[in-house]
């Protein structure tokens, strides 16, 4: 990764983890639950996406680089909570997909700071279970 790449990345990545920590709380705020590939536990990451039929659409702003995106290569077995409720699924990572043509589908404000902060977009997709 070039040098500013990983600059962006750890100043990014250094924000989002207080930001993360609030957003988390928030009850209405879309989140999606991976395993963690070392520990096990539940991990929660706040994001943006969009819900289209039995798919949640999401962009990793850090493709493979994301935590998230490594433990749903370890166990793609997720949960995500739309509106408040719980579906799990089954993601995937879909590195032949066009990134930022998919973001003008998602949310406008999360897709301006995915690709204002981001370097390296991955699309993920998640098949929902129920």
């Amino acid at each position: 990764m070039p040098r500013h790449n990983e600059r962006k990345y750890r100043i990014v990545a250094a924000f989002q983890r207080r930001l993360n920590a609030v957003m988390r709380r928030l009850p209405t705020q879309t989140l999606l639950e991976t395993t963690g590939r070392t520990s096990g536990l539940p991990r929660r990451t706040p994001l943006g996406g969009r819900r289209v039929g039995d798919s949640f659409w999401l962009v990793s702003e850090f493709g493979e680089r994301s935590q998230y995106v490594r433990n749903i290569k370890a166990d793609p077995r997720v949960r995500v909570r739309l509106h408040g409720r719980w579906h799990h699924g089954v993601a995937h990572l879909l590195p032949d997909d066009d990134p930022v043509a998919r973001l003008r589908g998602l949310p406008r404000v999360n897709s301006v700071g995915v690709r204002a902060m981001g370097a390296g977009l991955l699309t993920v997709r998640v098949d929902l279970t129920d």
